[in-house]
């Protein structure tokens, strides 16, 4: 019931189609693209009373909610074709969302080290948050924080004085996973805002603390494309608050704050997926390097979480 998120999506509005054209030839599809053609010629207020109608959400801009009337048409249509298999989408998305130590400017010298470490933990089932995790890690390189860095992020000096180093809290979030049945009796996917957060943070943090890439964060989904590309939308138009902004929503908590931006990213990915998008996997580490996961690939949740080796 979802529709996947990719850059070859396009509405089914009688001139682009991810159906194939064999798919058209089925009286579904036609009525699918008829209904299409009415939705893009309807106002933003017909837009919204129709959603009332059926009890869908009304808030966001007129393409989102064109998008979510589309889609609602599309699974009522595809669900009296066939049923959906409900079994074939990750049971959970783990939401993170590092803070890092800075400098105003960030000097392209400076070594970044994570000193939040943030999970919400989100049932695609019932689209709710069903548990958060939070942990606060002590910085090796650099252990005294910038004012910037504190005042940015609203983490203190003496909370990372308090804290563990990274392979602990590591560690720790391991054990919270195994404890949740992530990757064994649960499939999941990891999720972010944007590539940074694995390719760079994650990536320095492990070199910094000499342990290898943990497995289970080398696929991802990056929310940011999977919202362009749902929407439709130029990837300038991705950043948090403007997505929040463009689908209705306002930032909850304080901005630079882990935990609340993981938060607000899960709303976000909640939205997604009432929307009618399935949220896959879209990109990973292979040997250092950050690549792109075709949106073909079957869609794989993460491994079981195991504490990765030390490096020699």
């Amino acid at each position: 019931g979802r529709q996947q998120c990719r850059i070859s999506d396009q509405d089914t509005d009688g001139k682009n189609s991810t159906a194939s054209s064999n798919d058209f030839s089925d009286p579904v599809y036609k009525e699918i693209a008829i209904t299409n053609g009415y939705i893009n010629r309807m106002t933003r207020d017909e837009l919204r009373s129709k959603l009332a109608e059926f009890k869908l959400e009304t808030r966001g801009v007129k393409d989102v909610l064109k998008k979510r009337l589309k889609n609602y048409y599309k699974k009522q249509k595809l669900m009296q074709k066939e049923p959906i298999n409900g079994d074939s989408y990750y049971d959970y998305i783990c939401v993170v969302d590092f803070e890092a130590t800075c400098e105003e400017g960030n000097p392209p010298e400076f070594t970044h080290e994570i000193i939040e470490f943030p999970i919400v933990l989100l049932n695609t089932h019932t689209l709710e948050i069903e548990d958060t995790f939070q942990q606060y890690v002590k910085p090796e390189i650099n252990p005294k924080l910038s004012n910037f860095c504190i005042s940015l992020t609203g983490i203190t000096q003496d909370i990372v004085d308090k804290a563990d180093t990274f392979p602990q809290v590591l560690q720790n979030v391991i054990d919270w996973m195994r404890q949740r049945e992530l990757g064994t009796k649960y499939s999941y996917s990891m999720l972010t805002d944007g590539s940074w957060d694995m390719s760079k943070f994650l990536s320095i943090q492990c070199r910094i603390s000499r342990i290898k890439y943990p497995s289970f964060a080398k696929k991802w989904i990056n929310i940011r494309k999977s919202y362009g590309n749902f929407y439709k939308v130029p990837r300038n138009q991705t950043k948090l608050t403007i997505m929040l902004e463009k689908l209705g929503m306002n930032y909850d908590g304080r901005p630079h704050s882990g935990l609340d931006d993981s938060k607000n990213i899960a709303r976000i990915a909640i939205r997604m997926l009432q929307d009618g998008c399935e949220l896959r996997v879209n990109e990973r580490m292979h040997a250092g390097q950050l690549m792109t996961v075709s949106s073909s690939a079957p869609l794989e949740g993460a491994p079981a979480p195991q504490m990765p080796r030390y490096r020699n």
